[in-house]
């Protein structure tokens, strides 16, 4: 699977639908492609399996010429099953509410990466995350 954004996400956004837009807590989670396979048809946090570790806020966020980006990311002490991709999304405090934006399994330095207790980091591509 290549990096995709989640149509879903982007059917929200052309509506302006609640909990579509960017500004607010966005999160990555780190993804063993072993147990959860992207979807198309995903929508929300609910729908995503084979997380590992926990969840971190993207920091320094930017909105530039349609490119979204943030500070690199570090998740600390992590343990689990191998991970092979990421997913962004916008956390509203409720799985089912918390919509999935984009998976990423290329381009991005630290991945793959089997955990070993130590930390994680996740280094963006210089042009940004994704671009609109």
């Amino acid at each position: 699977m290549a990096n995709a954004l989640y149509p879903k996400w982007k059917e929200a956004i052309v509506q302006a639908s609640s909990n579509s837009s960017l500004g607010g807590t966005v999160k990555v989670a780190l993804v063993d492609t072993g147990t959860y396979t992207y979807s198309s048809a995903h929508e929300f946090q609910s729908s995503l399996s084979g997380v590992v570790g926990t969840a971190q806020t993207l920091g320094t966020k930017t909105y530039t010429n349609g490119v979204f980006d943030a500070a690199d990311v570090t998740f600390t002490a992590v343990s689990g099953s191998s991970v092979e991709a990421l997913v962004i999304y916008i956390d509203t405090g409720s799985s089912a509410t918390s919509r999935l934006v984009a998976y990423i399994d290329t381009g991005v330095t630290g991945l793959p990466v089997t955990p070993n207790g130590g930390d994680i980091g996740i280094t963006w591509s210089g042009s940004g995350i994704f671009q609109l």
